[in-house]
């Protein structure tokens, strides 16, 4: 039979309880015996302060210990007087029988004293044995036997070392009887309230089996209440925060598919299109139809080679070979690059580097091809007759690159996503001009590889300020 987890809750949680009353009930057993044998000791010793007297008034009026010899009977008759001139009661639950051996007293049979009277050891005053066959050494405490004021023995008692009168052996018998019932008991309550508490425990735990399950099932809408502060409540929400991310990243990953999808469809379209209407005699096959065929095909090679580049660094088989570069020596070659197709759309560079340069541990290649995607997306975004402000300069350990360009601008929403791939400002923009929108996620990425930060701010003069922070190496300081 396979156990739950409920079930097994439960008889852990009752494995446990009943370890502990089972060890309280053997340890109160234990105590029980040892100390009801010191309590019937201790009354011994009681009984025997009071024998001692009585041993010295009869020796007194004997003349002496030759009574024990001549009259051994005398010793039990004083026991019996001791005992019943106890004021110490019996065990408890006993009264009946105590007031049966009180009034049946002097008819006790002596035989009701051998045990104890075997247990008796007494010596003269130079501790010579007059009675008693136990060894002195056994003895804990002697009782001095006076007349007079002078002494005349001792008289010792071996303790005992188990219980033998039939009325205590009875009242030990009912005492742990009691403690076994209540063990007992004890275990039935625990057990009638393992079981809800285990099923209140598991109850989170079930309502997270669940959750997984659908979950996995492609549910990321589901959630799990939470209801406590403790781990189950942080499991709780680490799970909801999980399926919120599984979510989005379902909904990330079907946009970038359809996205994707299009992106590869407009080129492929346009391209099918005016190869069927060469085919057809529509278009003749010129010059300028192949230029336009050859366009379709550097833009659908380019967002490949974009796609290519962003799953090489999503799997982290992009390569880096760093080394010690010049990034503003970079930078400058890429505004160089640039600057002709900034003259063409009237848009003004102003560039502000330091003189000296500025050294930095990084590949050179991948800076470059971050400047280029950068002065690419200005060029591309920035209205004809803008301006495009770059500067880079070191303070606080790092390095900052800053690319802040005119009008237009785009707003806060806009330039959180600014980053996500296949994301473009304007859904309706030329491809042409605008691009599949991966630069920027390319940007990112390249960025993260050098351990910077690459975020997008509202320009001063009215575009997009885009800055790229990259920390120095404890070399390069």
């Amino acid at each position: 039979m396979k156990l739950n987890v409920t079930r097994r809750v439960f008889l852990a949680i009752l494995a446990a309880n009943a370890i502990i009353v089972l060890c309280m009930f053997l340890i109160t057993q234990w105590s029980m015996d040892r100390g009801f044998l010191r309590y019937v000791n201790q009354l011994e010793q009681t009984r025997m302060e009071r024998l001692a007297a009585k041993l010295g008034r009869t020796c007194f009026q004997s003349g002496g210990w030759d009574f024990l010899r001549k009259t051994p009977e005398t010793l039990s008759q004083l026991i019996g007087e001791t005992i019943a001139e106890s004021p110490m009661p019996p065990p408890p639950g006993s009264g009946e029988r105590r007031r049966e051996r009180e009034s049946n007293t002097e008819n006790m049979p002596v035989r009701r004293f051998q045990r104890f009277e075997r247990r008796i050891v007494i010596l003269d005053n130079g501790r010579n044995p007059l009675l008693g066959s136990g060894s002195q050494a056994e003895v804990e405490t002697w009782q001095t036997i006076a007349v007079k004021g002078g002494t005349v023995g001792y008289l010792g008692l071996l303790p005992n070392k188990f219980i033998s009168d039939s009325h205590q052996l009875r009242f030990v018998k009912e005492q742990k009887l009691i403690f076994g019932l209540t063990a007992i008991l004890m275990l039935i309550v625990s057990a009638a309230i393992s079981f809800p508490l285990a099923r209140r425990l598991v109850r989170p735990v079930k309502k997270l089996a669940a959750a997984t399950s659908l979950l996995s099932n492609g549910n990321f809408d589901v959630r799990v209440p939470v209801e406590s502060d403790d781990e189950l409540g942080s499991l709780s929400r680490d799970f909801n925060v999980l399926a919120l991310t599984l979510g989005k990243n379902e909904s990330a990953r079907r946009q970038f598919v359809a996205d994707i999808s299009h992106e590869l469809r407009t080129p492929l379209t346009i391209l099918s299109g005016e190869i069927e209407a060469i085919q057809d005699g529509i278009q003749e096959l010129s010059q300028e139809s192949i230029s336009s065929l050859q366009a379709e095909v550097i833009r659908l090679s380019r967002l490949v080679e974009d796609l290519y580049q962003l799953a090489l660094s999503d799997v982290g088989a992009l390569a880096y070979r760093k080394e010690m570069v010049d990034l503003s020596g970079i930078l400058a070659d890429a505004v160089n690059r640039a600057r002709g197709r900034f003259t063409e759309k009237s848009i003004t560079l102003k560039v502000s580097m330091p003189e000296k340069g500025i050294p930095l541990f990084a590949d050179s290649d991948r800076l470059a091809q971050l400047f280029d995607n950068l002065l690419d997306n200005s060029q591309k975004y920035t209205d004809p007759g803008g301006t495009l402000l770059i500067g880079a300069l070191t303070a606080g350990g790092g390095v900052t690159i800053d690319f802040q360009d005119s009008a237009p601008g785009v707003t806060l929403e806009e330039r959180r996503r600014l980053f996500d791939r296949l994301f473009r400002v304007e859904g309706s923009r030329n491809r042409a001009l605008g691009g599949a929108g991966l630069g920027l996620a390319i940007c990112r990425n390249i960025v993260e590889a050098h351990e910077g930060i690459i975020e997008a701010l509202d320009s001063p003069i009215g575009g997009v300020w885009i800055r790229v922070s990259i920390p120095l190496a404890k070399g390069d300081i």
